[in-house]
């Protein structure tokens, strides 16, 4: 039975050099592969930045891809974050139509799911969510619901936990 293609994540940490993303993403249109989501930003050292990066792949393909990605100029370490090891976040923002009809529904929306309010206008509001993938998807169908104009969404950005 061939293994599914799964969401996988992995950590690149690079030297903060331009075309080092161009690379990393050449790699995985190389091998025919599309990147989910890519986060990127530099670290304490402004000469580092770690990329964040998540594809459906199989745990064979991930690993060859993880191997290449390593030999690349400018790739100090790319390696895979595995759950339940790393924890995977995301964040969400939407402009939701005001209306006083939906205002009670928009209220228990952002209290239930730890949202957050960060814009108000007289007719719109912008709310913030931040989540797993999962969670995200199950915030948007009830921001959907209550008249969600548009809305942004960060990939994942994810860390490990210590090891014990």
């Amino acid at each position: 039975m061939p293994t599914q293609l799964k969401e996988r994540a992995i950590a690149v940490i690079v030297n903060n050099r331009p075309d080092v993303l161009a690379r990393i993403a050449g790699t995985f249109s190389a091998r025919g592969f599309n990147i989910e989501s890519i986060s990127a930003n530099i670290t304490r050292n402004p000469a580092v930045t770690k990329i964040i990066i998540t594809t459906l792949t199989t745990p064979d393909t991930i690993a060859k891809v993880i191997k290449q990605l390593n030999r690349l100029v400018d790739v100090l370490e790319a390696k895979r974050l595995r759950r339940p090891q790393a924890v995977r976040r995301e964040m969400l923002i939407a402009r939701v139509t005001r209306t006083d009809e939906r205002q009670a529904a928009i209220e228990k929306l952002v209290e239930t799911h730890g949202g957050k309010v960060v814009n108000e206008e007289a007719d719109a509001i912008i709310l913030e969510f931040t989540g797993d993938k999962e969670e995200l998807e199950a915030i948007l169908s009830r921001l959907e619901a209550v008249g969600m104009e548009d809305f942004a969404r960060t990939g994942v950005i994810a860390l490990e936990r210590r090891k014990s």
